[in-house]
């Protein structure tokens, strides 16, 4: 039998982008055997019971999904768990689905995401091409307004002082360049898998970033734990984030400053955990909200400062 894939997704106010993504998962995937979990991360509305009792049967007549063509035979899935919990941050509500969750490879997937072709077996391939080294895989990641562009194929090593990294393909036409399955530097946060062995060695992803790093830092987690993490093309994950850059909110430059600095304390050793924090708090948030405040963006450069001096005093284990 084939190894059981969890699928694990979180909905926060987010209803019709998760059950598309369900649907999505029903309507093309062939991996036969896999279950659905929605971490429902304590949104406004009742979502939680609207998700459940909408797919409460794994029964659906005709073989009829959202536009999927009937068929004589009826189509029959693994019902989907809801688990309800509070807003504890994109890693606190995976942490939450983990609990329910039984099987070999765990698939965190956004609820904003989108499958048009399987992708499961492609990835269960690769984690069991070397089960012992292999850790995590992360699809190629499109557009989903634009099909044919890429915003991942793969990630580069974060720079040792600044901490950013570059998601290679990011805005590029898809071509055969991006069709060679390789080692990343981290998975992508949208849609990973990592197996179960993988993750007791490295354990779950920290709930200390709220927003952002989180991944990366997980990534870093496997890494060290002796993991080797992949980039597979032969998966396809489409994706609904916008392809433009997004207006900066005061919580998003919080959260963002704050995780930089708090990921450079606790992955950074000697002096380039010294160079690092000193390089994010005396260069580089200084200059971001200086530029923030020439353009009138007085919150902005507050959230900015605010996100890096919290940063360096979060206490972490």
């Amino acid at each position: 039998m084939k190894a059981l894939v969890s699928i694990i997704t979180v909905n926060y106010n987010g209803l019709r982008d998760t059950c598309e993504m369900i649907d999505s998962f029903r309507n093309h995937e062939t991996y036969p055997h896999y279950e659905i979990i929605v971490v429902d991360n304590g949104s406004r509305l009742p979502e939680a019971e609207e998700i459940q009792e909408r797919y409460r049967s794994n029964l659906v007549p005709g073989g009829s999904l959202s536009g999927s063509p009937a068929s004589d035979n009826p189509a029959s899935f693994p019902p989907v768990k809801v688990v309800r919990n509070i807003n504890n941050g994109f890693a606190g509500g995976n942490n939450a689905g983990l609990k329910a969750a039984g099987g070999d490879y765990l698939f965190f997937i956004n609820n904003d995401t989108l499958i048009k072709e399987p992708v499961l077996d492609a990835l269960v391939r690769r984690m069991e091409c070397d089960p012992q080294r292999n850790g995590g895989v992360s699809p190629m990641l499109k557009f989903a307004a634009c099909p044919d562009i890429l915003q991942y194929a793969g990630f580069t090593p974060l720079s040792s002082l600044t901490l950013r990294n570059t998601s290679i393909g990011f805005m590029q036409q898809d071509g055969p360049r991006f069709r060679t399955p390789c080692e990343t530097a981290s998975l992508h946060g949208a849609a990973m898998m990592v197996s179960r062995q993988a993750l007791q060695d490295a354990g779950p992803m920290t709930e200390i970033y709220f927003l952002f790093y989180e991944e990366l830092d997980w990534s870093a987690q496997l890494r060290k734990a002796g993991y080797r993490l992949w980039y597979e093309p032969a998966a396809v994950v489409y994706h609904k984030e916008s392809m433009t850059a997004k207006r900066g909110s005061p919580m998003r430059e919080f959260y963002l400053s704050r995780a930089r600095v708090l990921f450079a304390r606790r992955n950074l050793r000697g002096i380039r955990k010294y160079l690092s924090c000193t390089y994010l708090c005396i260069l580089a948030a200084p200059k971001k909200a200086a530029v923030y405040l020439l353009h009138g963006q007085g919150t902005l450069a507050k959230a900015t400062l605010c996100g890096t001096y919290r940063g360096m005093f979060v206490q972490y284990r």
